[in-house]
């Protein structure tokens, strides 16, 4: 057995332990994966590509059904418990983390599904914060979870939107659609080519031979995230708003050129200008680094993943100086294929691509040198693709 399947199954026997302890039977376990990206950031909102896998990080949902009305959830890792009924359900205001559950049962109502009240126990390896999508792996784990024992036969890509409804109405953040896709359709040792207009989706091999992803976190907690992705989404509909006054065909930032924004943005408003002229750079750089992928050139797709970091830093304004510090720091060293910031920015983690004889040598330079010019600490996590939502 891998020592992936060895965590899997230890996480999985510890959530069932402390379900049986508090409820007294044997649950289902749902495991839901955290996710990366490799390239096409802030283009999902955009009805741009992105490019996204399942990671061996995940949530953990152990789940049975009850007799009455009442939801009763435990959070394992923060030894924090939550109780309501069924026809109760609303966000919560004080404590975050219900939400994302609650939320997901609430489409299930929405949809005229006959609710039970269940007893349910959470776990998690996917780090908060980090940018590797922590609350659509709840999300995602919970449609899963009730789609199975309440028999409601919905298919995969329904499961993955009412994943993403749970996070706009209950936890009030208006996200694109690519991490509950990625979480719910990951597949080893592939990423996805996600259309997020059209839904169209293709799998592409992405095995690293004698590479691997280097996940480094900041520590930085993106207090500013939810409201300047707000805010950056209102900037990139204002341009296409501008540009739909001349090119009526145009709908979202994926139909605009490089020449529509120098027309009809530019004269007006060089900020809104910069920001939307990223994300239509980056719909090309995608597309371009999927060619890099299918001619097997990883350099190349290592280049565009620079470039992605600057135009997120420069352009969209969502870096921060501990992101930008490190992937400086690497962008010389011959080992890094590609790095760049990851997720909606302002903290989270910098995804590189190293090859991985050389990984050990490179956290040895690179945690204390951040350690002591950013007094803060370093944590990082070496990643594999693996599979998206599924039954343990």
């Amino acid at each position: 057995m891998d020592e992936i399947n060895i965590m899997q199954q230890t996480i999985t026997e510890k959530a069932k332990q402390k379900f049986v302890e508090l409820y007294g039977n044997i649950p289902i376990v749902v495991r839901s994966p955290g996710r990366i990206n490799i390239i096409g950031e802030h283009t999902d909102y955009n009805e741009g590509f992105v490019l996204p896998a399942a990671i061996d990080k995940a949530a953990y949902f152990a789940i049975s059904l009850r007799d009455d009305d009442d939801i009763h959830l435990m959070a394992l890792d923060l030894n924090e418990t939550f109780s309501v009924s069924i026809n109760d359900l609303k966000p919560v205001g004080d404590i975050n983390w219900p939400n994302y559950i609650l939320g997901a049962v609430a489409q299930f109502k929405k949809k005229g599904i006959s609710l039970k009240g269940f007893n349910a126990v959470l776990t998690s390896d996917v780090p908060i914060g980090a940018g590797l999508s922590s609350s659509a792996a709840v999300e995602c784990a919970t449609v899963f979870a009730l789609n199975e024992l309440l028999h409601a036969n919905f298919e995969k890509l329904e499961m993955v939107k009412m994943a993403q409804k749970a996070e706009h109405e209950y936890a009030g953040v208006m996200c694109g659609i690519m991490d509950q896709f990625a979480s719910m359709m990951g597949k080893k040792d592939h990423v996805i080519k996600l259309d997020c207009r059209s839904l169209e989706y293709t799998y592409v091999p992405f095995k690293l031979e004698g590479i691997k992803i280097l996940l480094l976190d900041t520590n930085v907690k993106h207090s500013l995230a939810s409201s300047e992705y707000n805010t950056r989404r209102k900037e990139c509909n204002q341009a296409v708003m501008w540009i739909k006054e001349h090119e009526p065909k145009v709908n979202s930032l994926r139909d605009v050129t490089e020449v529509m924004l120098n027309k009809y943005v530019l004269p007006k408003d060089k900020l809104i200008d910069m920001r939307s002229r990223f994300v239509v750079q980056e719909i090309n750089r995608l597309e371009a680094g999927c060619e890099d992928l299918r001619k097997d050139d990883i350099k190349a797709l290592g280049k565009k993943m620079f470039e992605t970091h600057d135009g997120l830093s420069n352009m969209y304004g969502v870096s921060c100086k501990e992101l930008d510090y490190l992937v400086d720091f690497v962008r010389d060293n011959d080992a890094v294929i590609g790095a760049r910031m990851m997720g909606g920015g302002f903290g989270g983690c910098v995804i590189n691509l190293v090859k991985e004889t050389e990984i050990n040598k490179l956290i040895e330079v690179i945690k204390p040198a951040y350690e002591h010019e950013m007094k803060l600490p370093l944590t990082y996590y070496i990643a594999s693709i693996e599979n998206g939502t599924e039954i343990i």
